[in-house]
């Protein structure tokens, strides 16, 4: 891998340092995934790709939108010149020991007895500078938790647990950022929500929980746990049971700005404490394609529709699920440009959060006629 890199030095006169990942984009028109080595250069943001296979450069360097380095880190989603790329992995060793520790990942779930406080924990979590890269309420069969489990097979709370895990729907979550498995398990404190009570009141575990087994939250004890969760909830091919109800419902999708902005708790927790219920969340990166796709019905109806499909597609949005009237909750949500909430309706989550009517926080469905399409649309097309 180090030959294309080495190549370009020679062929270039960029001294300064780069980072270094393997990056991939699956090109849907030859059904096949495409790797390149993709450079990034801190010193005035600016990005370099080499064609592997061909030996090749790929794109000479130059800015892209967007990119910035505390958005580089494996399994992350980039766009480049509307290509949907993925980092697959470290380039080379400087970027590995450079990039390894701010950016490790843990896994993080919040169990059933703490739904109804997802709203404050999400927010706790964005308050700690911890990034989302993956998101999902699921339910897990006894199968799903005794095989997550396994580590505590034979043990006195073995079935306890087990029965606990399975009695509600969960939310798993990849976190990531600098020593986020200790950091995080000090965030949630001791397994037992008694002892985190009197030892660290105001942890997670001592907030929400209720003993060793309902205790909230769950958190990675080690990198090579951490890496095994993960991939056991967002790996390749994984596909446990979402919560969807497809009916009944209508959508929310807080945008990529508004996550990147750490309002994802707030929102979450303003649409809780509204009345509203939460049935279904997942996070997703949408390509062009998609954006295009999901927006197509404001094409030539609104100016902003480019800025709009640019914006949607610019980092990881969450699809929520809500139940509630479709029209209640569109009324809750406020108009389309913040500017005109603000003085009308300053109460709403536009008004809060949006800037204007391109980063106006989330997006809901307009229509009552579009709300069963849009849902399907992310929990069940773009899911699976």
């Amino acid at each position: 891998q180090h030959y294309f890199i080495q190549s370009n030095l020679r062929m270039g006169s960029f001294t300064d340092s780069r980072l270094v990942f393997q990056a991939e984009w699956y090109d849907q028109n030859a059904e096949l995934v495409r790797r390149y080595q993709f450079m990034f250069y801190p010193v005035d943001n600016t990005v370099e790709m080499f064609d592997v296979k061909n030996r090749r450069l790929f794109l000479k360097r130059s800015a892209v939108p967007n990119i910035t380095e505390d958005k580089l880190y494996v399994g992350a989603v980039l766009n480049v010149n509307s290509r949907q790329l993925t980092l697959s992995g470290y380039g080379d060793d400087f970027t590995e020991k450079a990039l390894g520790t701010r950016n490790e990942k843990t896994l993080a779930i919040i169990k059933p007895d703490a739904l109804d406080k997802v709203g404050a924990i999400v927010e706790r979590i964005c308050r700690e500078g911890i990034k989302f890269c993956n998101a999902k309420m699921l339910t897990m069969s006894k199968k799903d938790a005794a095989a997550f489990y396994a580590e505590h097979a034979g043990k006195h709370f073995f079935d306890e647990l087990i029965e606990f895990v399975v009695s509600g729907p969960v939310i798993a979550i990849e976190l990531m950022g600098d020593n986020v498995i200790a950091k995080w398990r000090q965030i949630i404190g001791p397994t037992d929500a008694s002892e985190a009570k009197c030892k660290v009141p105001q942890s997670l575990r001592a907030l929400y929980g209720s003993n060793g087994t309902a205790n909230a939250c769950h958190g990675s004890d080690s990198p090579a746990s951490a890496a095994r969760e993960i991939a056991f909830f967002f790996g390749e091919g994984r596909q446990l049971c979402g919560t969807a109800r497809l009916s009944g419902t209508t959508l929310c999708l807080v945008k990529p700005h508004a996550i990147e902005s750490g309002n994802t708790g707030k929102i979450i927790s303003m649409i809780t404490g509204s009345g509203f219920s939460i049935s279904a969340m997942e996070m997703f990166n949408l390509d062009r394609a998609n954006a295009e796709e999901f927006l197509e019905i404001y094409k030539g109806v609104v100016t902003e529709y480019t800025q709009m499909v640019t914006e949607l597609c610019s980092g990881p949005c969450l699809a929520i699920e809500i139940v509630g009237g479709h029209k209640e909750f569109r009324d809750f949500i406020g108009p389309a440009d913040p500017e005109i909430g603000k003085h009308l309706r300053p109460n709403t989550i536009r008004a809060k959060f949006g800037q204007d009517k391109i980063f106006n926080s989330v997006h809901c469905t307009d229509l009552p006629e579009d709300v069963g399409l849009e849902i399907e649309y992310f929990f069940k097309i773009l899911s699976q």
